[in-house]
């Protein structure tokens, strides 16, 4: 025969080990509801970086070592990007293009900025700095050579 004392001892842990394991189960709902919570948090964090330096890569001109020299990179025009990111000498070239009222010749946007246009080499690295603002997206370069403001 078990003894009534045992068997009431055994009721009363096996109501202790109930309540627990009811605590512990909703303890864990809400750890892995944290959790949850914790990762979709990091998942947009990481969103947020990787979108904000995008726009820094945008918006920031960008230092490159070139032989040993840092050179500025022209960053790419875009809507919330103003011409302000450019170097004085780029922003000299397209304040010309834009004075000129239409699409201008190497040597008119030479002319513009004061270089001596009878000397063909001081037009070809104004065509490169030319060329390279068409590329980016802030000058548009013509079929026929000529350039101009993009809208």
């Amino acid at each position: 025969m078990v003894d009534p004392e045992v068997t009431e001892r055994i009721s009363v842990r096996r109501a202790e080990l109930d309540d627990l394991e009811e605590q512990l189960v909703k303890q864990l709902a809400e750890v892995r509801a944290e959790r949850d919570d914790l990762a979709a948090a990091e998942r947009v964090l990481t969103r947020m970086g990787e979108q904000i330096a995008a726009e820094r890569a945008v918006t920031a001109p960008t230092v490159a070592q070139v032989g040993g020299k840092g050179v500025l990179l022209i960053p790419h025009r875009a809507p919330e990007v103003t011409e302000t990111v450019l170097p004085p000498e780029y922003q000299r070239i397209l304040a010309a293009v834009r004075d000129a009222g239409g699409p201008v010749t190497v040597r008119q946007v030479g002319e513009a900025i004061g270089l001596d246009t009878g000397v063909r080499g001081k037009l070809e690295p104004l065509r490169g700095k030319l060329t390279k603002l068409a590329d980016r997206g802030w000058l548009h370069k013509r079929p026929d050579g000529r350039f101009a403001v993009r809208p």
